[in-house]
């Protein structure tokens, strides 16, 4: 990759995330806002009698112009960060062309920087979970991140040493058993949280969780599917091009030879 691509990557990494951010944003506020606002006048209904401070951002600024942002600008960030991953995985991940490399980058980045922590950490809506306690859930939550990427990296790199010995198939299933082995070590000794109050709805919560997963799938394949398109259309016309003109100046040698 010379620098003029990995810049035009970066810039269609980039586009694809503001597009990617763009769906996920319907599907959240479709989703995910109904369930907020339902656990928000389950959360002020309980602590009616304790009064309540003064609101510094209104909840129709928070469920619009806030979550647009959010989204929007996270979709940009992840895009621009799986452009650069792009850059560096093409041609290293076996014979896949630019839209399955996208598609795999989008896979195992839905996995593992969201998915796998979520089976650990699972998203709350208001009115659950501690305030005394939100420090620490958050910071285990990106150290479950952290660990996830880092385990998938050393999966994918113990797989390219063991295929010569083992087999491009047997060596996949050593080293994902491995991530697995090493996740579920991970999730076994990190401390759990159980804080859902009994009297929360538990149909509210599962609703909740499962419009973030939404947002979360939404986000991840609808990249994978628009980078891939976009990074087909820089890279494989020069390819087609150069096999053409190469072609092209065999021919003429031939000619002129004869």
């Amino acid at each position: 990759m010379n620098s003029i691509s990995v810049r035009a990557l970066l810039v269609r990494g980039m586009l694809a995330g503001l597009i990617a951010g763009a769906l996920a944003l319907v599907v959240a506020y479709c989703l995910g806002e109904s369930r907020v606002d339902a656990a928000i006048a389950l959360e002020e209904a309980h602590s009616h009698d304790h009064g309540g401070g003064e609101e510094l951002v209104s909840r129709t600024m928070q469920s619009t112009a806030g979550l647009a942002t959010g989204v929007l600008v996270f979709g940009v960030a992840i895009g621009g960060i799986a452009g650069l991953v792009f850059c560096y995985a093409l041609g290293r991940m076996g014979r896949f062309g630019p839209r399955a490399t996208a598609a795999l980058i989008a896979g195992a980045a839905l996995l593992t920087v969201y998915v796998v922590p979520f089976l650990k950490y699972p998203a709350n809506p208001p009115a659950v979970g501690n305030p005394d306690t939100i420090g620490k859930r958050t910071t285990l939550f990106f150290l479950m991140v952290a660990l996830s990427v880092l385990l998938a990296v050393a999966a994918v790199i113990l797989g390219k040493r063991l295929a010569p010995r083992l087999g491009a198939w047997n060596a996949t299933i050593a080293a994902a058993a491995g991530y697995v082995l090493l996740i579920g070590l991970a999730y076994a000794f990190l401390p759990s949280f159980n804080e859902v109050g009994r009297d929360f709805p538990a149909t509210l919560l599962w609703q909740f969780r499962l419009a973030t997963l939404a947002v979360q799938f939404t986000l991840w394949t609808t990249f994978g599917l628009v980078f891939g398109y976009l990074t087909e259309r820089l890279l494989v016309p020069r390819a087609q091009a150069a096999v053409t003109a190469g072609s092209g100046t065999s021919e003429r040698t031939a000619t002129a030879a004869g």
